[in-house]
């Protein structure tokens, strides 16, 4: 798999007031953001809710998604979970719908060690042939997957790059220097998601593609090219 780059949107779950999935207004959700140019649907992350809707829901959705993309644009599934028997199940519904890779947030409240969170991670990678972002977000998570284990992981088939959103950029730079070649870094912070990228990230996962897709495009594409400027003027708009 070539790695998915530019605008990745963090979609939001939209929900009726009883709090059950909206579906028409989530495909026409898609549909808007294909139009408006966004490169990759991230679905049933944290934006998504994914702590929030139930398990059946998650896969309706993580269907939904594929079946509106119709391969327009790649499609990244939130598949993680704090237990390594459910996120591989999660996985292999992934693959069976036809999501592009998976996303694997860190184990929360359980407070995994590193070597912990790399059999983890492990474990899903050899256990479904599907490709794997690591999610690493030590802000909701408390764990925070060191960049020393971020590139054990990294040389395991699957584990295809990893949504960096801690904000720490001196991480991610040591991951983009050391890592091997084909594996993707991403921000998941939008406030240094320009620095990210201009130090060779491949993209952003974001918040605010959810209300600004177009906008959000255009600063990934200047970003990737090495348009510092450009870039930067995007951001402050």
């Amino acid at each position: 798999m070539n790695p998915i780059t530019g605008s990745i949107v963090a979609l939001v779950t939209p929900m009726f007031e009883d709090g059950s999935v909206d579906f028409d207004s989530l495909r026409s959700l898609i549909e808007w953001h294909i139009s408006e140019g966004t490169d990759c649907i991230g679905v049933v992350g944290t934006s998504g809710e994914s702590p929030t809707v139930n398990v059946q829901e998650h896969r309706d959705i993580i269907r939904a998604a594929v079946e509106q993309a119709k391969g327009r644009v790649p499609v990244m599934a939130g598949a993680g979970a704090n237990s390594t028997a459910e996120a591989i199940e999660l996985s292999h519904f992934c693959k069976e719908v036809g999501a592009d890779c998976t996303l694997q947030v860190v184990p929360y409240y359980n407070k995994p060690t590193q070597e912990g969170m790399y059999r983890h991670f492990r474990a899903i990678a050899e256990a479904v042939d599907i490709p794997m972002v690591l999610y690493n977000v030590p802000g909701r998570t408390v764990a925070d997957l060191q960049a020393e284990t971020v590139l054990r992981l990294a040389e395991i088939p699957n584990i295809v790059g990893i949504k960096e959103a801690s904000g720490n950029i001196d991480r991610a730079a040591q991951i983009l220097r050391a890592a091997p070649e084909g594996f993707a870094v991403y921000s998941g912070d939008d406030p240094t998601a320009v620095a990210l990228m201009l130090l060779g990230g491949h993209g952003n996962v974001s918040v605010t593609a959810n209300v600004a897709p177009r906008q959000m495009h255009a600063l990934c594409t200047a970003a990737i090219a090495g348009h510092a400027k450009e870039a930067a003027q995007l951001h402050f708009k």
